[in-house]
């Protein structure tokens, strides 16, 4: 068992009241995976009073100064890789081959933003008149507010992290209850690399009384926020009187699309994976599937046998596809979910099960889901479920699914699997989503690419991830320069 306390101004504290709390494996709730501090607003006003200190000594640290110390995180995240996925998964319950590559992945955003300290700035414009300049530069916005979810624990909190760094903000990051292990190792890493003390800064604090602090508390410039739309929507509104920058990713509702030419093997497989994969825990995982009726089959016979086959179990096992859910109320929650489908007059086609025999007798497990038979007004077709349960629905044409595909209040991730290039282009333009993708699985994402939502998806403001990942962390100054006299 690991003992973790926040990083307050670059010293390991203890909550302010006292109290802590511990995580246990979801694959075996028996083991205690860590100790945390349970902090409160006091100790989210320490953490911010520590950051705006810090502020005026890092941001007058260069670009390519602060991108060193980005690619020295990366070259030790690296090298601590199979430390910190044993840890991810004994905390947060994925496969080792997910948490393997979530670590990498953390360690690549930190090398990429590194390398785009090289061309951090701004614009050099004509002027219309002789003897004046005209150019735009990037400044920070001072201290900005991270709050993040549990499943991605190291993923998340870093791509929003990195640039907020690169641009020389200085940062106080909550990290979920379920899982903030790697929050804490984020900022070993960091300090290790030669980050100054107060410039990074992880509170494990109630999630409320720290959205207070920050809605509140003069020194925040900004909120970046990954979780639930209810709990979004609520911390959007508490800071609104204060007009901070705000950047929220929410829920999500993310349907594939299966057109009658498609190669439903390859249809098939793309769903297992995004609806099963990560324990349907992904918020761009695959909820619901939209399948042409001359097709569907063939598909749900196709789709059904791969759920059969999927292998379950602790996720440090060898050759395991799905872990446990997060907790016993996501596990809950699922079964839930599938019980209100039942009700509505869905059809459990396979699966849904609670799993208990043998080394799953003390996790959260559950066999993956497929529900037939699901109409678009059900609860399970507009509802976001977060847990490996897929929705089969059937449509008539490539209208009528695009229309059922768009008729729920997310917009997240969408996907088409077909053989027509015109089609494939046309649902490009039509659906509702800010990451749309042909052939492929809903899940996974080009770090060097935008990502966000539409609708209730997201405020749909600023976008994170790669170059537009910036946007949201700086302000454009214009300066105009007379040198004509």
């Amino acid at each position: 068992m690991r003992t973790y306390q926040n990083l307050i101004g670059g010293q390991w504290v203890p909550a302010q009241s006292g109290r802590t709390f511990t995580t246990t494996n979801p694959a075996d709730a028996r083991e205690t995976v860590a100790t945390y501090p349970l902090g409160g607003a006091a100790d989210a006003a320490a953490a911010i009073a520590a950051a705006r200190e810090a502020f005026p000594q890092w941001t007058k640290q260069t670009p390519v100064a602060r991108g060193r110390i980005l690619g020295k995180a990366s070259q030790l995240l690296e090298a601590r890789k199979a430390e910190l996925a044993e840890l991810l998964v004994r905390e947060e319950g994925k496969t080792l081959a997910e948490a393997t590559g979530e670590v990498q992945r953390a360690a690549d955003i930190f090398r990429y933003m590194g390398g785009l300290s090289y061309t951090l700035g701004g614009q050099t414009l004509p002027h219309d008149l002789p003897g004046n300049l005209l150019l735009t530069r990037r400044d920070p916005l001072g201290v900005v507010a991270l709050i993040t979810p549990w499943n991605f624990p190291i993923a998340i909190p870093v791509w929003k992290a990195a640039p907020a760094l690169l641009c020389g903000n200085t940062v106080v990051l909550k990290p979920a209850s379920q899982a903030p292990a790697m929050s804490m190792e984020i900022a070993k890493v960091l300090m290790e690399a030669g980050l100054p003390a107060g410039v990074f800064n992880v509170v494990a604090c109630e999630g409320r009384p720290f959205g207070q602090e920050i809605a509140s508390n003069q020194a925040v410039q900004a909120l970046s926020f990954t979780g639930s739309h209810a709990v979004g929507s609520a911390l959007y509104q508490a800071v609104a009187p204060r007009m901070i920058r705000t950047q929220l990713e929410m829920g999500a509702k993310n349907p594939t699309i299966v057109l009658a030419d498609a190669d439903l093997d390859l249809a098939a497989k793309l769903t297992a994976v995004a609806g099963f994969g990560l324990t349907g825990q992904a918020c761009t995982a695959t909820s619901r599937v939209i399948v042409e009726r001359p097709v569907l089959a063939a598909f749900t016979e196709k789709l059904v046998a791969l759920a059969k086959a999927w292998k379950v179990g602790p996720g440090l096992t060898a050759g395991v596809q799905m872990g446990p859910a997060v907790n016993e109320a996501e596990l809950r929650g699922n079964l839930d979910a599938i019980a209100q489908a039942r009700s509505e007059g869905a059809e459990l086609l396979w699966g849904g099960e609670r799993l208990t025999d043998g080394d799953l007798a003390h996790g959260w497990f559950m066999q993956p889901a497929v529900i037939g038979g699901a109409k678009p007004s059900m609860r399970i077709a507009q509802e976001e479920v977060f847990g490996p349960v897929v929705a089969v629905m059937a449509v008539d044409s490539f209208d009528e699914a695009i229309a059922v595909a768009n008729g729920v209040k997310y917009g997240l991730s969408a996907t088409v699997v077909t053989r027509d290039f015109k089609k494939a282009l046309q649902y490009t333009d039509r659906i509702e989503a800010g990451v749309v993708k042909v052939n492929q699985i809903s899940t996974g994402l080009a770090l060097q690419a935008p990502f966000g939502g539409v609708k209730h998806s997201s405020t749909d403001t600023f976008r994170e991830q790669g170059l537009a990942g910036l946007d949201f962390y700086s302000r454009t100054k214009t300066v105009y320069l007379d040198y004509s006299a």
